[in-house]
């Protein structure tokens, strides 16, 4: 998969305006209760607007011509009556959709992170974390208005639409025509307008992922930007991106700016033939001083409702390419899924084998990198295997095929003799524990970072793990022990207490199979002495794989794995590698020669 950085728009494949508009109303459904309550509310202030215009045209017909005020106060008692009953429902359904929409917003955005969660590495490899926060927070919130709107606008205004043509059609045909007479001249701009708005919008949004991305992007690595003096040219690129994000809100908002004044425009020709219409015609048979009124106010009650619906359109056109965003993540199939008849692992003794296993990154894409050529090996239980060797050979790509992060092209993988492509994900993942060179320290205290490894750990079994390592001394000289809140990415701790609060976190979740990917890297000799014993103690009778570039770290693995140019060179033990003077021992005298 080519990989999308800030630089680059991201190629949206849409899945087309109405399938994306039917999946997002869809959640509409699960509130069917509160959406009739609401249209309820609605129906009542449809049915107060549509008879206030016909109280008007009875009050200066009937009782001001007559002048009966008795009458007329009685009219107005009336009016004022069911207009505060309008009011009323207009807040109650304005409440009622705030909830239900913001409970939707909920839902979307919760679902989009547990699926998010299911895609593989090869989803992250290929584009940048911001890219990735702007559809999760920004799109996902962009989508309130439309799911409000999509009820208290879209259904009340169309309904009022229909009643208000209806009665002017019924109270008379020729005012009716002529007061709707601009309608095809406004149906032809909405058409036009909206054909350039979604691919302004659509460009928008991509232009505020590529800032998003270079933003997080920024902040993450601010050590380095600091550390080099490379301020003035990263505020250069961020404002070469603001510019863009900038420039293209200004096209859209543009192009969707002339979706009020057409309707401005159709609506004063409307008006105008109306009056042109009705002039000639009052004082006739046909019309009225108090009908011509209600028609001038109903004009109104009808252009009002299609500012509202252009307005309503033109906030889907702007929002719609959001939801396609949201939804081609939420369509991105997961590279690495159970199957259909995935069985449960087992309790694992921890043998592992590999039976012939190919693997290359970005298969069939320019990017294609073969990493690995039909390699077989098996590991018997409670075994240490280290692997080395030049950057790049293979050696994490190997651990992460046997946590099944990425999928085999070719061979098998076998753990206990069970195939991992046959067995659930959570039940194989449960059994493993992977220590990484760079280990993440979430927000949160002490304790809850190390019971990250196993959630259902003790009190004690976290201290345990700590002591395990060496790490309790250091976190009791903390400010409150194991309750320390920690902050992102552990700041204020050394490198080497980020690595022993990681090495705990493995030691709590007691697996089966242990991966340690350079994970002594960073720490320094002192801690390392240390920490050893901690180690010894986690390797005893698990199976594990040890990654590293410091070979005095593995003297005391059962074997040595060499790995380069698609697999293993050689084998054995350190002393057997150092006698067969071999790839191992090139290695090991390169590192020492110069101590």
């Amino acid at each position: 998969m080519a990989v999308n950085s800030y630089k680059e728009d991201e190629q949206l494949e849409g899945i087309g305006k109405k399938e994306t508009l039917r999946r997002l109303f869809s959640y509409l459904s699960q509130y069917k209760l509160q959406v009739l309550g609401v249209m309820g509310c609605m129906a009542i202030t449809v049915v107060v607007s549509l008879a206030n215009p016909l109280i008007i045209e009875k009050a200066i017909d009937v009782y001001i011509a007559n002048k009966d005020m008795q009458g007329l106060f009685r009219l107005a008692a009336i009016t004022v009556a069911i207009n505060v009953v309008f009011i009323l429902m207009v807040k109650v359904r304005m409440y009622v959709m705030a909830r239900v929409s913001n409970q939707i917003l909920l839902e979307i955005r919760q679902e989009l992170y547990e699926h998010i969660q299911t895609l593989s590495f090869s989803f992250f490899d290929s584009r940048p974390t911001g890219k990735i926060l702007a559809r999760v927070i920004g799109d996902v919130n962009s989508l309130k208005n439309v799911l409000v709107n999509a009820v208290t606008t879209l259904i009340p205004d169309f309904i009022t639409i229909c009643g208000v043509a209806v009665i002017m059609v019924v109270k008379d045909w020729r005012l009716a025509l002529a007061s709707l007479s601009s309608i095809p001249l406004m149906a032809v701009s909405i058409w036009f307008i909206q054909k350039y708005s979604h691919s302004s919008w659509q460009v928008f949004r991509k232009k505020g992922s590529n800032l998003n991305a270079y933003v997080h992007e920024g902040i993450a690595g601010m050590h380095v930007v600091q550390g080099f003096h490379a301020e003035q040219e990263t505020q250069e690129v961020f404002a070469g991106l603001v510019k863009e994000h900038e420039q293209a809100f200004i096209r859209s908002a543009r192009v969707a700016d002339l979706f009020g004044p057409s309707i401005d425009f159709c609506w004063g020709i409307g008006a105008m033939i109306l009056y042109l219409v009705g002039i000639k015609m009052i004082g006739g048979e046909y019309v009225s001083i108090g009908m011509l009124v209600a028609f001038g106010t109903y004009i109104n009650m009808f252009w009002n409702p299609v500012m509202n619906l252009s307005n309503f359109y033109n906030q889907v056109i702007t929002n719609l390419t959001a939801a396609e965003r949201i939804f081609e993540i939420m369509d991105t199939e997961p590279d690495i899924f159970d199957g259909a008849e995935v069985r449960e692992l087992p309790e694992i003794e921890g043998k592992v084998e590999f039976d012939q296993v190919s693997f290359t990154y970005d298969e069939g894409t320019p990017a294609e990198t073969k990493v690995l050529e039909k390699v077989s090996f098996c590991i018997q239980p409670g075994e240490t295997i280290a692997l080395v060797g030049p950057t790049g050979a293979g050696k994490t790509t190997i651990v992460n095929l046997i946590s099944r992060f990425y999928d085999i092209q070719n061979g098998r993988i076998l753990i206990d003799g069970h195939d991992i492509q046959k067995v659930s994900m959570e039940s194989l993942r449960r059994q493993m524990g992977v220590m990484a060179q760079e280990n993440f320290i979430f927000q949160g205290t002490v304790k809850d970072n190390i019971r990250y490894g196993r959630i259902d750990a003790t009190d004690d079994e976290v201290i345990a793990a700590a002591k395990a390592v060496n790490a309790h001394e250091f976190i009791m000289k903390m400010e409150n022990g194991y309750d320390t809140a920690l902050k992102e990415r552990g700041a204020g701790l050394s490198i080497g207490q980020r690595q022993l609060i990681a090495f705990a976190r493995t030691m709590v979740s007691m697996p089966k199979i242990l991966i340690l990917d350079e994970a002594t890297s960073s720490i320094d000799t002192y801690t390392e002495l240390l920490v050893q014993k901690g180690i010894e103690a986690l390797l005893k009778g698990r199976t594990s794989f040890v990654i590293a570039h410091r070979l005095s770290t593995i003297q005391r693995a059962d074997r040595i794995f060499v790995i380069d140019k698609g697999g293993i060179l050689e084998q054995g033990s350190p002393a057997e590698l150092m006698e067969k003077k071999g790839h191992y021992y090139g290695l090991y005298m390169a590192q020492f020669k110069n101590l």
